[in-house]
Order: structure tokens, then C-alpha cells, then sequence
């Protein structure tokens, strides 16, 4: 009688459960509205709520679960369908994970052994507190962090059976994994199912690894050695260059033509280590990487010139000098911490060259009161052969410095002739070395400078800058010029190069002229586009402007506008989005405000253009929106390394493989709203509207489904309402760690 009575009671706590999670879970009355509240008292209350119990403001500890609660209740209210749904059924697909399993499973503490469940507390605190990740964690921290190091990313949820099952696994790996370096996340689809939908991962468990922004799924099954072999096909191939006695002098030769230490690790085993592999991803920018089996015939002569005992792992790196390694460590199982203080000593040449602006503002840093002085001295020279001697000379005294306040670098002339004409003093020619001594004021480019003597290498030029350097140090004054120092060139950034049989003086116009020739037509195109758009807008057509759907509309969140404003101009200003208007129209947008960017090719600009001006125009008025078009003709590199973070809108409506290639392939009629300084675009995609009912599709919570067939004006036929979500801030965002580089817009040549 006592086993029927047992499961009788348990049944009885199991219904009481569910009946008080089902009571505690209810979005009206976290909320406290009433069934029959309107969307307007749902928004208002969620927004006192959240305000109330947000973790940054509430420091309560039962702020952070509730204000979880607050939202998800929110998201199920503010969905006709999800509130129909809760309406008719008592739950949906989002309260149930968060509510009735969770909490059934925290309020009845009874002996989980009795129903033959694997679950282990401690197992789950494991894998869901320490490591848990959040969207804005994954965007603001995970992908920006994985071109650093690979992470490691655990899909599951709550009552997931086979998600325990792989648990002793995944926490083994994961304590050796970490230890190397590879980060750590896991995504409860119970909490977080915008990430995992965003991840692209819709099964419970999933493993996935990201590494410089992309996401690659584990396919195989949960091994140990089968997961960390999974992160080391992650890294990309040929970080670590095997070197031996035939190419070692060929490897270490290179340290002037790639501008970096090389770092050479010692070992007897056959592959590389993953260790040293993570090593070299984490300082790829800084250092280059070498391996020498020492069990090989190979690299004898190798051990016997830097004298390497074989008893312990040894790393070497190698700076000027090929001869002599700069620096050793030798140890039996080298820890990561050892590893990354040495490689962190040791980033740079003794006398490196300053190839970009990254590298300049990491040796001569701007110069901050909590910090100690930092100042540069740097020689302006050549690289011809006649400018050898004095560069090596400068090398020599560089390399017996002693002080932590200076630095030593220098530039080539031909490669950052902006700066050497701001800098040198003497505009004689032929050109002569020059070493400055500079530092560095605030990051517009502000720099207190001297020049010290015109440079060749000898000891009246060397002992002119002994006798500066111990004035600076006692008198820091003697920096008595200023400039503001334009940005370097990268040098090692693609170099469009003239074909063969190609007439030299044609090539140099075309390389010299072009930045000018562009600026000039860009101000002609936006005068040109000024014209046009202006005659639209004084037609009688579009004198009925369509209103708003509510007067004094305001943006929350963040989103541009503010109340909505008449339109001060008779016409819409439309500039075009390329290398030359990057920066200031993207990059460097000022806070709150947003560049509205339509999507065009040579053929559709006109009709394209003219149509997205009478669908924009009434908005015109708001001093945070700006207008422009990007031309996919010229820049579709930057328009898909843009939508790769967009994937999850591109996806929506794709009823095949086929169809989904064809609409990443064609993006004619797209508008992105940017915004630069919070990096988020929001996306609209083509819709038809014409008569055609065949083509006709209906809009998404996106804006748009693609359209096909009529006038190709027809696919900005809704974008008048999009707009007006757009200053409600009810649109999808999709965040993007970082805008594409400038190169990516910068057109083929």
C-alpha cells in the first residue's frame, strides 16, 4: 500500500506545481493588467516595470528574474498571436520552458532518484550560471572576442534530456579547453531563443564554435577527443610554419618585410600543440610563429646553434637580431599565463616600422594623466640602398636604450609622405633622414614634436641625440613645435597593380587623379540628385503627402526622430554611400542618429531613386535621419559582408534553397537604416504592390517580402509605413560588431 499512496502524493505535488507555476508564470499578472487591457496599457505598464526592475538600476537580488519575467511576459502580450494563444491554451512555446518546468523543478525539492531522472544540480549550475551568454553578450563581447580566440558554445534547456546525458563530457572539455584559452558560452533556448535562433541552432543539445565572427556547427558525437579536435580545425591554416634546417634562415629573414618578432617553440612532439596554435591565432596581428620538431633529423643543426636542451619545451623569439634570440623561456608544461606574458614583452621589433595608424597609436600612445609619459622618437628615412647605413646606426643606438619612456620606430618616406611632410623641417631636395622626437596629445592627432638633427649615422649625429633626450628628460618643454598628424597609410593593405602593357604615365593618372575625379563627381551626383528629387517634389503629385499614423510620433529606445517635424526643404538630399562619404556617413555618425541607405544598380538608380524621395520625403524634417544610396554595382562586397549579420531577416519567408539564393543575390530595392554609433541596422526588403496579385506578397515583421514581376518602382510601395516603425523603434534590429572595413567598399579597380 505504501507504493500507490507514494505516487499518489507525488502526483498531488506535481498537479500543485503546475498549478502555482501556471499562477506565477501568468504575463497579466506580472504585469498586473487586466485580460481585456488595450496594447497601449500593456507598453505603458511594461515600460514603469522595466524601468523599476532593471538590474543596472534595481540592485535587489530578485531584480534580475523579474525584470526576465517583465520581458517575457511583454513579448507574449505585445503578440496578437502569442496573447491569443496564452488566451486559448494557458501557455505558449515561451512561457513553458521559463515557467511551469522551471519552476516546478525549484519549488519541489523531492528525491529526483525516485523517478530515475540524471539530474545533478551541481552539474547544471555548472554549465548555466558560469557561463550563460546573453545576446548583447554574445554580440558585444563573443564576436568581437573570437577574432582573438575561438569559443566554445553550448546549446540546451531545461528538462533536456540528452543535454545531460552529454554533461560529464562538455564539463571535461570544457575545464581543459579553458585552461588553453578557448572561451566558453552556453544558451539556455528557455531564456535566450532570439540568440539560439540567431545562432541558427533549433535542436537542444547543439554544440557550435565561433571564430572571427562565423559560426561552425559540431556535427559528431559528443567525444572529448572529438571536441577538441572540433576547435582546432577552427583555427585557420598555416598560423604555425613548420621550420626545419633548410628554411629556417628564409623564415627568420623575414622580419623586415612582414615587420614583426618571429617566435620559434621547441618541442619533441610530431604536431604542433594546440596550445601554441591558440597562441599564435591571439597574437597572429604582432608576431609570427615557427614550430621544430626536435625528434626529426631535420632540425639538428638547429638545437645545436641556439644550444636547446630537449628535457623541456622552449620558446625563442627573434627580433633585428637573427643570430641571437631577444628573448627565452624554458619550462616543462608552459602555461598559458607564462605564455602570454612572453609573447606580451615581446609584441614588437626593437626599432619596428610604422605600417598603420593601429601600430602608431599602440607604441606612441596619447599621452594620459594616469599614466606615464610615453615619447617617440622616430626616424623619417628611405629605404634605398644609399639610406642603409644610417637606418642600421639607428638601429644600434635604439637597441641600447634603457628607459621605458621611450620608444623607437621610424617610417619610409615613399609610404607616409603625409607625415614626413608635416613633420620634417627641410623641403630640400634630394631628401634627407630625419629623426624627430614627438608626443602625442589627444587622438584627433594633436603632437608636441622636435626635430633633432638631419640623420646619417654618425657620432656627431648620434651624440646631438644623446644630448636631446637627456634635455627631454629633464625638461619635457623643449617639444616646443605642434601639428595635427594626418592618419598613417596601411601599407600592407591590397595594392591595386597596373597590368602589363599598360602605358605607365596612363597608370599614375588613373592611380593619382582618382580620389579627385571621385570627389568632384560625388559633389556633381549629390547637386545632380538634388535637382531631380527638388522637380519631383514641387509636382502636383506629391503635394498630398501621406500623414503619420499618429501626430507627435516619438522614438524610444534610442531610435533617430524625436517628434515628427514638417519637411523644411521643398526636396530630399540623397548622397551616395562610397569611400570617400564612409567615414562620415557611417562610421562616425553622431549619437541618435541614423543614414537611410536604398540599395540600387546603374539601371534602376533613376526609377529607384525618384520613388524612395516621395516615400522618404515627409520624414525629411527630422534632423536625425539621412539619406543615401549605395550602388550594388560598385560595392557588393560591403552590401554581403554587411548582411552576413542579418541572416535570420534574410531567412524569413524563404520557402526554398533556391529562392533564398536568388534573394541574397539580388538586393535592388533593400533599404538599411544604419546606425553608426550603436551598430544595428534595421532592414527593409522589396515588396510588390501592383496589380498583379500573383506577384503580390504580403509584409513581414521586417517590412517586406520580395516581390517579383511589374515596374521595379513598385518594390518601395510600403516603404512610407516602414519608415514611420522605424521612428517608433518597433523594428527588428540586427547588431554587427563592427562595420565592414573600408576596403570592402572601396570598388575593384
Amino acid at each position: 500500500m505504501s507504493l500507490p499512496f507514494a505516487v499518489l502524493v507525488v502526483l498531488v505535488a506535481l498537479l500543485a506545481g503546475s498549478l502555482y507555476a501556471a499562477a506565477e508564470a501568468d504575463p497579466y499578472k506580472i504585469l498586473g493588467v487586466t485580460r481585456s487591457a488595450s496594447q497601449a496599457e500593456i507598453k505603458k505598464v511594461y515600460k514603469r516595470l522595466a524601468k523599476e526592475w532593471h538590474p543596472d538600476k534595481n540592485k535587489s537580488p530578485e531584480a534580475e528574474d523579474m525584470f526576465i519575467k517583465i520581458t517575457k511576459s511583454y513579448e507574449i502580450l505585445s503578440s496578437e498571436e502569442k496573447r491569443s494563444t496564452y488566451d486559448r491554451y494557458g501557455q505558449t512555446d515561451d512561457t513553458q520552458p521559463y515557467g511551469q518546468y522551471r519552476h516546478r523543478h525549484s519549488h519541489f525539492d523531492f528525491d529526483e532518484a525516485f523517478f530515475n531522472f540524471p539530474f545533478n544540480k551541481n552539474s547544471r549550475d555548472f554549465a548555466d550560471g558560469k557561463y550563460a551568454l546573453h545576446f548583447d553578450q554574445y554580440v558585444n563581447n563573443v564576436v568581437p572576442g573570437s577574432f582573438k580566440r575561438p569559443y566554445l558554445v553550448k546549446i540546451t534547456s531545461d528538462w533536456c534530456f540528452s543535454c545531460i546525458h552529454i554533461e560529464p563530457v562538455w564539463k571535461e572539455v570544457v575545464q581543459e579547453m579553458e585552461t588553453l584559452g578557448v572561451g566558453i558560452g552556453v544558451v539556455d533556448v528557455g531564456y535566450e531563443r532570439r540568440l539560439a535562433n540567431y545562432l541558427g541552432a533549433h535542436r537542444t543539445p547543439s554544440i557550435l564554435g565561433v571564430i572571427n565572427g562565423k559560426v561552425t556547427f559540431f556535427h559528431y558525437a559528443v567525444a572529448k577527443e572529438l571536441l577538441k579536435q572540433f576547435v582546432e580545425d577552427l583555427l585557420p591554416q598555416r598560423l604555425v610554419e613548420k621550420v626545419t634546417d633548410k628554411n629556417q634562415l628564409e623564415f627568420l629573414n623575414s622580419w623586415q618585410e612582414i615587420n614583426k618578432p618571429h617566435v620559434l617553440l621547441f618541442d619533441q612532439v610530431p604536431a604542433v600543440p594546440l596550445l601554441f596554435k591558440l597562441t599564435a591565432f591571439a597574437y597572429k596581428d604582432y608576431l609570427q610563429f615557427g614550430y621544430v620538431d626536435q625528434g626529426i633529423s631535420d632540425t639538428a643543426d638547429l638545437l645545436k646553434q641556439f644550444n636547446i636542451n630537449t628535457y623541456a619545451p622552449t620558446m625563442l623569439v627573434f627580433k633585428e637580431n637573427i643570430d641571437k634570440p631577444a628573448d627565452i623561456i624554458q619550462a616543462k608544461g608552459m602555461k598559458k599565463q607564462i605564455i602570454d606574458e612572453f609573447m606580451s614583452n615581446n609584441k614588437f621589433l626593437l626599432v619596428p616600422r610604422l605600417v598603420n595608424q593601429k601600430l602608431f597609436d599602440e607604441l606612441c600612445p596619447v599621452k594620459q594623466f594616469h599614466r606615464r609619459r610615453k615619447y617617440c622618437v622616430l626616424l623619417l628615412t628611405s629605404d634605398e640602398e644609399s639610406f642603409s647605413p644610417g637606418n642600421q646606426a639607428f638601429l644600434s643606438f635604439a637597441s641600447t636604450n634603457t628607459r621605458e619612456v621611450l620608444r623607437f620606430a621610424y617610417v619610409y618616406q615613399r609610404h607616409q609622405q603625409p607625415l614626413c611632410d608635416v613633420l620634417t623641417q627641410s623641403k630640400e631636395t634630394p631628401w634627407f633622414s630625419q629623426v624627430v622626437i614627438l608626443e602625442r596629445r589627444n587622438a584627433a592627432g594633436k603632437t608636441l614634436y622636435k626635430p633633432v638633427t638631419a640623420w646619417n649615422g654618425s657620432e656627431e649625429d648620434q651624440q646631438a641625440l644623446v644630448d636631446e633626450l637627456e634635455r627631454l628628460h629633464k625638461d619635457p618643454s623643449i617639444l616646443n613645435y605642434d601639428a595635427t598628424l594626418p592618419e598613417l597609410n596601411n601599407e600592407f593593405a591590397s595594392v591595386c597593380r597596373a597590368p602589363p602593357n599598360v602605358n605607365p604615365f596612363s597608370f599614375f593618372f588613373r592611380r593619382e587623379m582618382m580620389p579627385l575625379v571621385s570627389l568632384i563627381f560625388s559633389a556633381l551626383f549629390i547637386l545632380f540628385g538634388t535637382v531631380v528629387i527638388q522637380a519631383f517634389s514641387d509636382s502636383s503629385e506629391d503635394k498630398q503627402t501621406k500623414p503619420k499614423g499618429k501626430d507627435g510620433l516619438k522614438a524610444e529606445n534610442g531610435s533617430p526622430g524625436g517628434a515628427s517635424r514638417p519637411p523644411k526643404k521643398s526636396f530630399v538630399e540623397v548622397t551616395e554611400l562610397t569611400d570617400i562619404t564612409y567615414t562620415s556617413n557611417l562610421v562616425r555618425l553622431r549619437p541618435g542618429h541614423m543614414n537611410v541607405v536604398l540599395v540600387l544598380t546603374h539601371a534602376s538608380k533613376n526609377i529607384l531613386l525618384s520613388k524612395f524621395a516621395k516615400e522618404v520625403y515627409s520624414f525629411t524634417g527630422s534632423v536625425t535621419l539621412h539619406f543615401s544610396f549605395l550602388n550594388m554595382d560598385k560595392h557588393s562586397e560591403w552590401m554581403h559582408s554587411l548582411l552576413e549579420y542579418a541572416q535570420e531577416a534574410l531567412r524569413h519567408d524563404a520557402h526554398d534553397d533556391h529562392q533564398a539564393a536568388n534573394r541574397r543575390a539580388d538586393y535592388t530595392g533593400y533599404v538599411m537604416a544604419l546606425n553608426g554609433h550603436k551598430k544595428y541596422l534595421c532592414l527593409f526588403r522589396p515588396v510588390y504592390t501592383g496589380e498583379d496579385a500573383d506577384a503580390k506578397s504580403s509584409e513581414d515583421e521586417s517590412g517586406a517580402g520580395t516581390g517579383t514581376g511589374g515596374g521595379i518602382h513598385h518594390k518601395l510601395d510600403r516603404l512610407g509605413l516602414w519608415m514611420e516603425r522605424l521612428m517608433e523603434g518597433t523594428l527588428p534590429r540586427y547588431y554587427v560588431p563592427a562595420w565592414p572595413g573600408l576596403d570592402k567598399i572601396t570598388p575593384g579597380k
